[in-house]
C-alpha cells in the first residue's frame, strides 16, 4: 500500500493532477504567493531554531525555501509536496531533500520533533484544515516553530455575491475559517508569535481573466460541481465589470513553549 495514499484520494490527486498540468506555469503565474511567501521567509529568517528537522509542507516550486535562502537562510528545508510534476520544477527539491506525500495523510516519522514547518497556500486544499494544523503543531518539539500562510473564508467576495445574485451555485473552493484555524493552533499548543490577516485586492481584467488566472495556476479544482455555460454566463454577467478579486490570508508563526505552562 502506497503510504501516500489519501484518506479522500479522488479529491487530493484531481487536486495534484490540475497543479501537474500546469506545473511549467506556476512559477511565473502565482505573483500573489510568492508575496506572501517572502513574508512569511521574512518573519522566519532568525528565529532560534533548535536542532531537528525542517520541512516546507507543501512546497510545490519551492517558493518559501528559496525565499529563505534569499533572505539568508541556507539551511536545508525538505521539500514536501504530493504533486511531483511541481517538484520537478523546484531547485531545492533534489532527490535527497524531497518527500512526495500527502499532507491529508499524518506527517512521516522523519518529521516528528520538527524544528521549524513552514507552509503556504496548501492548508486549505486539505480535508479538515484545522484538524491538519492542530497536528502539525503537535509535531514540533519544544522549542520548535511552525510559519503558515493559507487564504481563508473571507476571500472572493465578489464571486460569492456574483452567484448569489446570478442563482447559480458558487464553485469557489470553500476556504478555512481564519478564527476556527486559529482555535486549533491554540489547541495545538502554539504559542503565537505573530498573527496577521492579509487583506489583497487584486485586478484581473474581468472575471473571467480571474477564473483563467486559477485555471492556468492549477488551483481551479472545487469540491463543486462544474457550472453549465448558461450558469457561467449568467455568473460573468453579475461580476463587477472590473475584473477585481480579493483575497484574505492569515499569516501565522508561532512557537510549541518549551515547557508547559503551570496549571
Amino acid at each position: 500500500m502506497n503510504p501516500a495514499a489519501a484518506p479522500n484520494p479522488t479529491f487530493s490527486h484531481q487536486v495534484s493532477a490540475r497543479f501537474a498540468r500546469q506545473a511549467h506555469h506556476y512559477t511565473q503565474q502565482a505573483r500573489l504567493q510568492q508575496g506572501v511567501a517572502w513574508r512569511l521567509a521574512h518573519l522566519c529568517r532568525a528565529l532560534p531554531l533548535p536542532d531537528g528537522p525542517r520541512a516546507d509542507l507543501g512546497a510545490g516550486s519551492g517558493l518559501v525555501g528559496q525565499a529563505l535562502r534569499h533572505q539568508g537562510d541556507h539551511q536545508p528545508l525538505l521539500q514536501l509536496d504530493l504533486c511531483p510534476a511541481l517538484l520537478s520544477h523546484n531547485p531545492l527539491a533534489a532527490p535527497s531533500n524531497q518527500l512526495v506525500w500527502d499532507l491529508n495523510q499524518p506527517l512521516p516519522e522523519q518529521l516528528q520533533h520538527a524544528a521549524l514547518l513552514t507552509s503556504s497556500f496548501a492548508l486549505q486544499w486539505l480535508d479538515d484544515p484545522a484538524r491538519h494544523l492542530r497536528h502539525w503543531c503537535g509535531q514540533l518539539q519544544p522549542g520548535g516553530w511552525l510559519a503558515v500562510a493559507v487564504p481563508t473564508s473571507g476571500s472572493f467576495p465578489q464571486w460569492h455575491r456574483a452567484a448569489a445574485a446570478a442563482g447559480v451555485p458558487c464553485t469557489a473552493l470553500d476556504l478555512p475559517n481564519a478564527e476556527a484555524l486559529l482555535a486549533a493552533s491554540a489547541q495545538g499548543g502554539l504559542r503565537l508569535r505573530h498573527c496577521h490577516r492579509l487583506q489583497f485586492s487584486r485586478g484581473y481584467g474581468s472575471s473571467l481573466g480571474f477564473l483563467q488566472q486559477l485555471k492556468t495556476l492549477g488551483a481551479g479544482t472545487s469540491r463543486s460541481g462544474r457550472l453549465s455555460p448558461a450558469q457561467l454566463r449568467r455568473l460573468l454577467d453579475c461580476w463587477p465589470s472590473d475584473g477585481q478579486v480579493s483575497w484574505e490570508v492569515l499569516l501565522l508563526l508561532g512557537q510549541r513553549p518549551n515547557q508547559a505552562p503551570s496549571p
